[in-house]
């Protein structure tokens, strides 16, 4: 765990064994949101990873609407 200091700006310097860590780069863009109370900042992950998370999610005919078609 490493403990950082906010400056009169707000911003935050991510330590660099973490920066080393996590492979971060100068100017690459970071997802930041708060859960349960705490900031998360990660970066974002690339839609390739994403590629069959929902593989073997049963899916019902009736969770979709049929009426709402084009």
């Amino acid at each position: 765990m490493q403990i950082v200091k906010l400056s009169s700006k707000f911003q935050v310097v991510i330590p660099k064994r973490i920066r080393e860590e996590l492979e971060l780069s100068s100017g690459q863009e970071l997802q930041m949101y708060v859960l349960d109370g705490s900031v998360r900042i990660h970066p974002p992950r690339p839609l390739a990873r994403l590629k069959g998370m929902a593989k073997g999610t049963k899916w019902k005919d009736i969770y979709r609407d049929h009426s709402d078609r084009f």
